[in-house]
């Protein structure tokens, strides 16, 4: 069969409502294929998915291909890595996207190696280049390089996307697009292991990726214990803490805090950041913030120059005070 220019998303769509990566994905891809000519499709396995089907199209998938099974109720690396393997094999797409969540950081790898094709992990960004091979842009070495990618000879050309690296494309619930429902290949391989039971439980703690309002703090805190007052002002302002990478690495808070190239893209409405010089690492994941408030020492600090406000103080000074003007309006 002759490979196609579609190019193909994995549905991710077991926290639905919480992880919109895979919609974020399709609006990529949907930018993509105005410069390849290519399907954009998303591929669904389980069983009772006809509502993601629905939603996929709705952002943006012009097809869907779709195995529906009460076999496939329950996630199996081994079976889900098989189906897509067989499917791509099948169909011949160009191209096969996946977000990078835990989920797929487990099933890309095992399909590119099935596939004996290429990944590119943890991309911040995907672009066609004059040749229409796909560009996958990925941070390396820990954030201090940043690699541009290519498959020239092997396909598809597989990659994983960073959670919030691109915007959804609005409902459309107008929306049309071909859904193609296959049946369970009768070769399945049987699984080596046999789920008994799994609870979901739901993390209270909303994603800093998908916050409202952010508040990151550096070096310029000081210490590990003025760093927590930070957190003290998030629970204040119902917002998440974020962190550059020299805290994170000196453990004043765990890595899931940092953002930057290695780490989280945010796009908060108000980013509010606090002894942070603003190396490129750090300000690369902070272009899609609406609102920015700086406070550092160093009013020639390049996140100073990037903020709306700039507040030339000592970091953690501010913070105190912001503290305790909360505290004592909400007295009043």
């Amino acid at each position: 069969m002759k490979r196609n220019k579609d190019i193909w998303v994995f549905g991710d769509y077991r926290n639905y409502f919480q992880n919109r990566v895979t919609l974020q994905i399709l609006a990529r891809a949907v930018d993509l294929s105005t410069q390849t000519g290519g399907t954009v499709c998303a591929v669904v396995l389980g069983h009772r998915v006809d509502t993601y089907v629905a939603e996929y199209i709705a952002h943006g998938a012009q097809k869907v291909y779709v195995i529906d099974d009460p076999t496939l109720r329950s996630y199996s690396i081994e079976r889900y890595s098989w189906l897509m393997s067989w499917l791509v094999t099948r169909y011949q797409p160009e191209t096969l996207l996946v977000g990078a969540t835990r989920f797929g950081q487990e099933i890309a790898p095992r399909v590119a190696k099935k596939l004996k094709t290429g990944l590119t992990a943890d991309c911040i960004d995907l672009e066609i280049n004059t040749k229409g091979l796909l560009v996958q842009t990925a941070p390396s070495f820990g954030g201090n390089l940043i690699a541009k990618i290519i498959t020239p000879v092997k396909r598809p050309q597989m990659a994983t996307v960073r959670p919030g690296t691109f915007p959804e494309l609005p409902h459309d619930d107008a929306a049309n697009g071909q859904v193609m429902v296959l049946p369970l290949p009768g070769d399945l391989p049987e699984d080596r292991i046999r789920l008994v039971t799994s609870e979901h439980r739901p993390s209270k703690k909303q994603k800093i990726e998908d916050a409202d309002i952010v508040i990151c703090g550096g070096r310029g805190m000081g210490s590990k214990g003025k760093f927590k007052k930070l957190f003290d002002l998030a629970a204040l302002m119902n917002a998440e803490v974020g962190a550059t990478r020299p805290v994170v690495y000196s453990e004043w808070v765990s890595h899931d805090a940092l953002v930057g190239q290695a780490g989280k893209n945010i796009k908060p409405k108000i980013l509010l950041s606090f002894g942070i010089s603003g190396a490129i690492q750090h300000t690369a994941a902070l272009s899609d913030a609406h609102f920015i408030v700086a406070v550092n020492k160093n009013p020639n600090a390049t996140m100073m120059k990037m903020a709306d406000v700039a507040i030339v103080a000592d970091a953690n000074q501010v913070c105190l005070g912001i503290i305790k003007a909360i505290k004592e309006k909400a007295r009043d």
